[in-house]
Formats: structure tokens, sequence, C-alpha cells
């Protein structure tokens, strides 16, 4: 992990460059389609994560956001690959956990001091959009459409 000085770049470090990206893929973070955004979203983070500083709670938490960060997407790929709306909806619930609880790894990265909160501001936005959108697909596919 990086310096031991709170991280006060722009978000735009952490951003992804469009060749990590399918052919034709839209900007990542605002792409419709959930598997580019929850890859770039995991992309974003592994970069945040080896800037943060080389202390034990910025070690600690690091692994931890960077656990649930990359299970966001992993995640959400197997839930399209559900043999079952059950089972979909199952998968998008660890997706929801996921996210969320990026979330609250971010904001113990601003609130302990580690991360100044305007470098952090759209990746915890993301994570926040992420689970509005998993939260209305389970919704959808609970009321019988998919």
């Amino acid at each position: 992990m990086g310096a031991d000085s709170p991280v006060s770049s722009s978000d735009s470090e952490f951003r992804v460059p469009h060749s990590a990206l399918p052919k034709g893929s839209a900007l990542p973070k605002k792409s419709p389609d959930l598997r580019v955004r929850t890859k770039a979203f995991a992309l974003r983070v592994m970069r945040l994560v080896d800037t943060l500083p080389a202390t034990r709670s910025g070690d600690v938490i690091g692994k931890q956001l960077l656990r649930s960060a990359t299970s966001v997407g992993a995640n959400y790929r197997a839930a399209c690959r559900g043999r079952s709306p059950a089972e979909f909806v199952a998968k998008l619930g660890v997706v929801e956990e996921e996210a969320d609880e990026s979330a609250y790894w971010f904001e113990l990265l601003t609130e302990g001091g580690l991360v100044k909160p305007e470098a952090l501001a759209d990746l915890h936005a993301e994570a926040g959009e992420i689970v509005a959108m998993v939260v209305a697909s389970i919704k959808t596919t609970r009321n019988g459409t998919r």
C-alpha cells in the first residue's frame, strides 16, 4: 500500500481506461451493463487499495475492501448464470451485501482519516447505485419478470 498520509488525489486516479473494457463499451462508471460496471468498480477499488497508507488500519481495511468490492462483480456474474429465479435472487442478495459492505469500508477510510472524502465520493456513490440497481432487480424478479 502507499504512503502514510491520507489519500487526497482526485478520483480520476481510480478510473478504468477504455482499453480494459470490452470493445464498444460505454464509460464504465455509467454503463447500463452491470457486468461492465461491477468489473470497473472492482478495478477502481484495486487502484485505490494500492494507494492506501501502509499502516495497520490501511492494510486491514484495504484487504476487507478489496475482498468485498471484487466480490460484487464475481457474484453478479454468478447471478447471471443462475439456473432458476430463486438462485438468481439469492446471488443478487450477495451482490447487494458486498456492495453495501464496500460502502461501509469507504466510510471507515474517510471517517478514520485515511482517505479524504472527496477522493472516495465517486466510488462511494457507485457502491450506492449498484445497491439500488440490484435491489430493483431483486424486486422485479420476485414479482415474476426478469
